[in-house]
């Protein structure tokens, strides 16, 4: 029977989970407008080495803001978009984030907390 220390099976959890994150973030920035990139010649790979992974670069480009996302990992891609899909984009996050929010809440409501639910103290 092979057995796998039990740190490399939580490093793998988290690599997994942090693969996830990345996956959900891009669909994100796809539904937002932001454009797929592909890293597909050497120069273009070069480029996206050298930016950092998985984080919003913005740059002025001829008088507009252009935000960029690398993903060397996922992907091997850039993600490039202007300001209005970054706007959409962080609106999305938000929405994301108070519905997972929502969620929590009332999974907390339908526990079953015995003597010591929501309210308990009134």
């Amino acid at each position: 029977m092979l057995r796998i220390p039990s740190g490399l099976f939580f490093l793998a959890v988290a690599v997994a989970g942090c693969a996830a994150q990345v996956r959900q973030k891009e669909d994100l920035l796809a539904a937002a407008g932001f454009t797929l990139v592909p890293a597909n010649t050497p120069e273009r790979q070069a480029k996206l080495a050298a930016m950092p992974p998985h984080k919003f670069v913005h740059q002025v480009r001829n008088n507009a803001v252009v935000f960029t996302y690398a993903d060397p990992t996922i992907c091997d891609c850039l993600y490039v978009g202007n300001q209005a899909a970054y706007d959409r984009y962080r609106q999305e996050v938000f929405a994301k984030n108070i519905a997972n929010e929502q969620q929590a809440t009332a999974e907390d409501y339908q526990m079953d907390w015995g003597g010591w639910g929501p309210g308990w103290y009134y």
